[in-house]
């Protein structure tokens, strides 16, 4: 049949409907089913071969070709179609332009009837074949449509295609809740664990099925949106008619976003994908994971743009405040360590051309004190209100501050002056920290110590930064406290060593690296030696001998010198009783002296060791001197002389030392268990020349005159000349010592002064 200009005319009979099409059009629509499959099976998640796919597709494109030729025009079979592409598990993002992109590259083509432009008269899509040789027809009868016809329908087709895609989405999507609801529903009485578990499944299913659909022209008009797209910027006004993408441009767009849709719509990219954040019309704002695919006609030439939007705001907020809550610490919202690190490595890693920058450690000073003694709430609290006023110190975005421990913040400053401005911010926070915290009701004052360093990226590791920081605000500490101290290199080394030998303090016990050493005491009247003060010790393998100052405050610190004094009282006691041996026929016996430090004489065990220690080495309690310094014993209550006294009352001798340096009342001298008093060699230095000093010489005859009359002897320390010790003889001091007689050394060389008194 023709139409009146004697043309052939499109028209869907009997045998088309049947699916009876001419060879060369039923070889141009298995062709494009081809393409479609070759296009379209790699994104989907069906279990149908390649080639199962294809003769899946065959009659959907017979659909779609009827269509396109079809009089009257009508959409409705490529709403069909793209349900039927839904159920043919074609539903990922990509899918859907892929999809589409065929149709606009291959349908009009594949369907054109015989009499007009075949396929390869017809603009192909790049990278596609034809699907027709030249002038083969494809049909024989029906009236043909123009180009601009054909192709405006294939628009309205891919649209209706593209709206029956989403439609049978969403009712898969409401099948698939219905299905998990009447799961629900049936599992009612089953354990908690299953009910929860199938909630959540029913959510995973829902939040994953929300996916916006938007197509623009290339000028980025909007021309369409799904109600997925209208539902995530608040409803379908937000897409009011004119709306345009260059719209919806923000501040936080990602670099060269802006780039990446100019390539786009030009034709030099046919996708991009980025994370983008849109504001809403009331000023709320929306986080989405968006794909963006150029559409192209089939000559190949850009035609629109298809947008592809997930809602990620959630994910995006939970991931921000995941982020907040691992670079900022809990309890007083500063930034944490993690932070400071990052912040610290991108300066670090800015290149040796980069501003200088600064670090000031700080540490408060007796913080442990406060959680010792007002408990765990009432620290952090002051922790708080500290953090607080440290945050008001900061002053431009290059200053930070971060709390990285219990008591501890760091800061950084950057910029050219980092030096100054790093001492000017500790200044500041010393500042803030002045006035009292008030925490329950209680006025606390805060005290820090803090460490300044400055440095330049690429000459200064991490590391090294927080080494220095952590030694030089340790200098601080040990300067007192309440102030802050600029790194030195020879400062810090002091102290690295003086760690050094603290970490070694443990191990140096164990490996037998300690030593006694003997100091006679000689008796005035007649320059017999009557005992020795032990010394200890340490032969350290690097720093060679090293005496007690320079170790023993260490001992103190980590406790150790509770075990390192017992070892001491051991070997001292049996070496008195080495000597005693010797001497038996020889007349009195040595008496060995021992100094115990504060933390021995608070240590519950000191009466039962020192008991023990006697035993041991078969020593009489008399024969052993136990000296104690002044400024131990003042306001000492009765509990703590209380040990004192056992070991007193036992026979023990208890020498005061250092006497006269500490401020007492001398009456005090009546209730301590002592039997002797050491004067300090500050009052007798005065005695090395003659005529001796007046001061000192009054100075030493009234203590001796006060102790004699309390039954106590008197031992001088630091004797070092002839006059010196006639003087003291002639102020009735009882015993002496110095290097005038000896200096410290190996027992050998006491007990040979001591023969050769007795001989």
């Amino acid at each position: 049949m023709t139409s009146e200009s004697g043309g052939p005319r499109c028209d869907r009979g009997a045998g088309d409907a049947a699916g009876h099409l001419a060879p060369t059009e039923n070889d141009a629509l298995r062709r494009f089913a081809g393409i479609w499959c070759r296009a379209v099976h790699p994104l989907a998640t069906t279990t149908m071969t390649p080639d199962e796919f294809e003769v899946y597709l065959l009659p959907l494109a017979h659909r779609l070709s009827a269509a396109l030729c079809g009089s009257p025009f009508d959409t409705e079979a490529a709403y069909a179609v793209g349900a039927a592409l839904v159920n043919a598990q074609c539903t990922e993002p990509e899918a859907l332009p892929a999809i589409l992109g065929v149709i606009d590259a291959h349908l009009v083509s594949c369907s054109s009837p015989t009499g007009h432009p075949s396929s390869a008269e017809l603009p192909a899509a790049p990278g596609h074949e034809p699907l027709a040789e030249e002038g083969e027809p494809l049909s024989e009868e029906d009236e043909p449509l123009s180009e601009e016809e054909a192709r405006a329908r294939c628009v309205r087709l891919q649209h209706a295609l593209a709206a029956g895609f989403v439609r049978e989405l969403r009712k898969c999507e409401r099948d698939e809740q219905e299905a998990i609801s009447r799961a629900a529903l049936a599992a009612r009485t089953e354990a908690e664990k299953a009910l929860h578990a199938s909630e959540a499944k029913f959510q995973a299913v829902f939040e994953g099925a929300v996916i916006g659909v938007g197509i623009a022209g290339l000028d980025g008009e909007v021309l369409v949106v799904n109600d997925a797209m209208a539902r995530m910027f608040g409803g379908m006004d937000f897409f009011r008619p004119g709306r345009n993408v260059t719209e919806f441009v923000h501040p936080d767009d990602v670099p060269g976003a802006h780039e990446l849709y100019r390539e786009l719509v030009n034709g030099e990219r046919d996708h991009f994908r980025i994370e983008k954040p849109h504001y809403r019309d009331d000023g709320s704002e929306l986080w989405t994971n968006l794909t963006v695919t150029l559409l192209r006609d089939s000559s190949g030439a850009p035609q629109y743009q298809l947008a592809l939007a997930e809602d990620i705001t959630e994910h995006r907020q939970l991931r921000e405040r995941l982020r907040y809550e691992a670079t900022h610490d809990e309890l007083t919202g500063l930034p944490n360590r993690a932070l400071f690190l990052e912040r610290l490595d991108q300066m670090l890693a800015a290149g040796a051309d980069a501003e200088r920058f600064g670090v000031c450690y700080l540490d408060l000073d007796g913080f442990k004190a406060v959680n010792d003694s007002l408990g765990h709430v009432a620290g952090d609290r002051m922790l708080k209100a500290v953090a607080k006023r440290l945050q008001n110190c900061v002053k431009t975005p290059a200053e930070l501050i971060a709390r990285v421990g219990g008591d501890e913040f760091l800061a950084l400053v950057t910029g050219p002056a980092a030096q100054t401005d790093g001492a000017g911010l500790a200044r500041r926070m010393l500042a803030a920290l002045a006035e009292p915290v008030r925490v329950e009701g209680r006025e606390l004052r805060v005290r820090a110590s803090i460490g300044v360093v400055d440095g330049r990226a690429g000459e200064i590791g991490r590391a090294e930064v927080l080494r220095s920081a952590d030694i030089t605000m340790y200098r601080a500490k040990a300067a007192g406290g309440n102030r802050y101290e600029i790194a030195d290199a020879d400062s810090n080394a002091r102290v690295i060593a003086r760690h050094s030998l603290t970490n070694g303090l443990p191990s140096a016990l164990e490996k037998g690296e300690f030593f006694i050493e003997y100091q006679p005491l000689v008796r005035l009247t007649d320059g017999t030696v009557r005992g020795a003060e032990a010394l200890v010790r340490w032969l350290h393998p690097v720093h060679g001998v090293l005496g007690p100052d320079q170790f023993i405050p260490l001992a103190e610190d980590t406790g150790l010198i509770v075990p390192l004094g017992r070892w001491v009282l051991e070997q001292a006691a049996r070496q008195a009783r080495e000597w005693r041996d010797a001497d038996e026929e020889d007349g009195e016996p040595l008496r060995v002296n021992v100094n115990l430090s504060p933390c021995q004489l608070s240590h519950p065990t000191l009466v039962s060791d020192t008991v023990a220690v006697l035993e041991n080495a078969g020593l009489c309690p008399s024969a052993l001197c136990l000296e104690v310094t002044e400024n131990d014993l003042i306001g000492a209550d009765e509990s703590a002389l209380r040990p004192l006294r056992q070991l007193a009352d036992l026979g023990v001798d208890i020498a005061l030392d250092d006497f006269g340096t500490g401020y007492s009342n001398l009456s005090y001298l009546r209730r301590l268990p002592v039997s002797t008093l050491k004067l300090d060699r500050s009052f007798t230095r005065g005695m090395q020349r003659a005529p001796a000093d007046p001061v000192d010489v009054k100075i030493v005859e009234g203590i001796v005159s006060l102790a004699h009359t309390l039954d106590l002897a008197v031992t001088v320390e630091g004797v070092e000349t002839a006059v010196q010790a006639e003087h003291l003889r002639g102020l009735g001091c009882d015993t002496a010592q110095g290097w005038y007689y000896a200096r410290p050394g190996p027992p050998e060389r006491l007990h040979t002064l001591a023969l050769a008194d007795a001989s």
